[in-house]
């Protein structure tokens, strides 16, 4: 069986030990997932695992002719070949193991073998026989097709030079190779990175039913949760497994943190004591004895460390003035690049405090949208108008590129950070994973993913009632993640949202807005959960109306056999008759339509009421007047609407009834 051991590893970089002591095991079946704060050395230890880096102690063990692939976070780059030709070259093992079955029939055919060696032969022959069917090496055109459109590359795009893609797909293109070769082990650091929702959700069942061993680095939780069933989280140099999902371990992770924070309070409280009567008596010749007590206890005492990491960072937006109700009307807004209509023309209200995501496929004009919102960019047609005194705070990949490249990452911050929020500038720059010596480097020499967690940074810092964020999580890990979900979670402000984390549109937005090229956007009252249940509550509808369509025929030609009657009473109806008949049934299938839109709209109505019912019983809200008066207004707007819709219900049953 396939395996792969780490044991007893450790690493350092001069002074500093990254890793102290680090063990796992890998085998058939393994999902795990190696956690751990920014800089623990997680990219590191896979690069030992596949022999890229040496370690200063410790070993590696594989069992013979096990197969290891590995992803890294970036730096692929594919100078030859077309996509589908760099996805072919995955089978290269196969193509080895089909010369050496072709060379064994050569030597069966000769006649000079002993039956020692003709039996060995023939069992490798089986024994390739097997593999290559187990690998689907004759269905490999259909396999790649499958890898590659799951990972949202078009058929257009099969027969591209690799190189023309940019680092982003690039990236994909790797992933889909290392898909393809099937491993025994694989060994993928951050995959999801450069994956939209679709893509990765097609990744999830992928690996889930993937027969060989995963280790995955990622800052997805949600993604982390659906497909790993044991964690190794670095801390502090040592490795500690988990077992279980990866909610689990944070489970039983916050609870041993939670034991540590108290444990260095105490230590700090205690540290506290015994040096202030240091201070207090150090030059009392009757403490002397006393003080070089506590000095060599001061001189035992093990520093409890938590790394930067690990501390508890709270943030809050700063204080914005009040926007009006409608802080964003759309009115008839499309977009076209030439020929090409990316946004079809729609009409939308965006209200104070409302957090709304934006989601679809690549190329469906989220990004476009977001730019139009926030005036960077113009519609072909209609307008999106802000209300008054709303202030926009902006944010996409692309804010990175405007900053001072000769200022230092600490001085770009404190340009904007209001004076009361300066003495926690650090903190706040520590959140955002620059720590230590980082705050005083210049952006000259930030990487892309470092010049936009401080654009990020420096737009949090600023007032602004409207926030239009665009893919804001890339390059945050886990706990920078949780820190602005929860500051924007406590934003009274409004949220407009595009992101591909699972966990982000779970848990902040009450509205999505859907775009899909040649649609019409379509708005859900709910988070992405509530989005997801309601598309696959419509797929289902459709899929029952086509196999209803195909049974129609079938049902007319068996009433046409069993009732030679009905046929000619058919065949009597006048043309007029024919005419008016067919007006009556596109009547009924439009009163029908309509009905189910009301029933649907009924639904989110009161899932909506359901929210801010929960949200008024709040006791915070108890003493938010302005607060409780909005959602009292809403409840009553909802009601108003609630009772339209139900009177246009009964008009439409009744004129159903009427009908049959």
């Amino acid at each position: 069986m396939p395996f792969l051991q780490l044991s007893g590893i450790r690493l350092s970089f001069g002074a500093r030990d990254l890793i102290l002591n680090a063990s796992l095991n890998l085998q058939d079946g393994s999902r795990a997932a190696l956690t751990g704060p920014n800089g623990a050395g997680k990219s590191t230890l896979m690069k030992i695992a596949v022999g890229l880096v040496k370690p200063d102690a410790g070993e590696v063990i594989a069992t013979k002719d096990t197969r290891i692939a590995y992803l890294p976070q970036t730096g692929v780059q594919f100078e030859s070949g077309t996509v589908y030709e760099i996805a072919e070259a995955a089978f290269a093992f196969d193509h080895d193991l089909i010369k050496e079955q072709e060379e064994i029939g050569r030597l069966l055919d000769s006649s000079h073998l002993s039956e020692k060696e003709t039996k060995r032969l023939i069992a490798r022959h089986h024994e390739i026989t097997e593999k290559l069917e187990q690998a689907e090496y004759w269905n490999r055109g259909e396999r790649i097709s499958e890898v590659l459109n799951g990972l949202d590359f078009k058929i257009k795009d099969f027969g591209r030079s690799a190189s023309e893609l940019s680092g982003g797909w690039q990236m994909r293109l790797a992933l889909a190779k290392i898909l393809l070769e099937e491993p025994d082990i694989m060994l993928l650091d951050e995959p999801t990175n450069y994956l939209d929702l679709e893509a990765r959700t097609w990744l999830e069942d992928f690996l889930k039913a993937y027969p060989g061993a995963v280790l995955v680095v990622s800052h997805d939780r949600y993604f982390l949760d659906v497909t790993v069933r044991e964690v190794y989280e670095l801390f502090n140099g040592c490795l500690t497994r988990y077992v279980g999902t990866y909610s689990q371990y944070e489970m039983r992770r916050s609870q041993e943190l939670e034991a540590l924070f108290e444990a260095w309070e105490r230590q700090q409280e205690e540290r506290q004591r015994i040096e202030d009567f240091i201070r207090r008596f150090r030059y009392k010749d009757s403490k002397a004895a006393q003080v070089q007590s506590r000095i060599k206890m001061l001189e035992k005492m093990t520093p409890i460390e938590i790394p930067e990491g690990m501390k508890r960072i709270h943030f809050s937006f700063p204080p914005a003035p009040r926007s009006p109700r409608v802080v964003l009307r759309i009115h008839q807004l499309s977009r076209s690049y030439g020929e090409l209509r990316v946004i079809e023309p729609f009409s939308l209200e965006v209200e104070r405090g409302q957090k709304l995501a934006l989601v679809g496929p690549n190329g469906a004009g989220k990004s476009t949208l977001m730019r139009i919102i926030a005036k960077e960019d113009n519609p072909t047609s209609g307008e999106a108008i802000l209300g008054a005194n709303v202030l926009v705070g902006y944010f996409s990949q692309e804010s990175a590129e405007i900053m001072e490249s000769t200022a230092t990452v600490k001085r770009e911050a404190e340009s904007v950070c209001p004076p009361e929020m300066l003495p926690k500038i650090r903190n706040l720059l520590g959140a955002f994973l620059f720590r230590d010596d980082d705050i005083d480097k210049p952006i000259s020499v930030l990487s892309g993913g470092e010049r936009s967690r401080l654009a990020l940074l420096k737009l949090l810092l600023k007032p602004a009632n409207l926030l239009v964020l665009d893919e804001p999580t890339n390059h945050l890990d886990l706990t920078s993640k949780d820190i602005l979900l929860e500051a924007l979670s406590r934003f009274e402000g409004t949220v407009i949202l595009v992101s591909h984390d699972r966990q982000f549109l779970d848990e902040l937005p009450d509205r999505i807005l859907e775009l899909s090229c040649g649609n019409r956007p379509l708005l859900y009252y709910g988070n992405y959960a509530y989005y997801l249940t309601k598309k696959a509550e419509k797929e289902n509808a459709k899929l029952e109306a086509m196999q209803e369509d195909n049974q129609k025929p079938k049902q007319r030609r068996q009433s046409e056999t069993d009732s030679a009657s009905s046929v000619m009473h058919q065949e009597l109806i006048s043309d007029k008759n024919w005419e008016a008949e067919k007006a009556r049934k596109a009547r009924l299938r439009k009163l029908k339509r309509r009905e189910e839109d009301i029933s649907t709209r009924i639904e989110e109505i009161q899932t909506e009421k359901e929210k801010l019912q929960e949200e008024l019983a709040q006791p915070r809200n108890y003493i938010n007047g302005e607060k409780t008066r909005r959602i009292l207004a809403e409840l009553e707007d909802l009601d108003r609407e609630t009772e339209a819709l139900n009177e246009e219900w009964l008009e439409i049953a009744q004129s159903l009834s009427e009908e049959a």
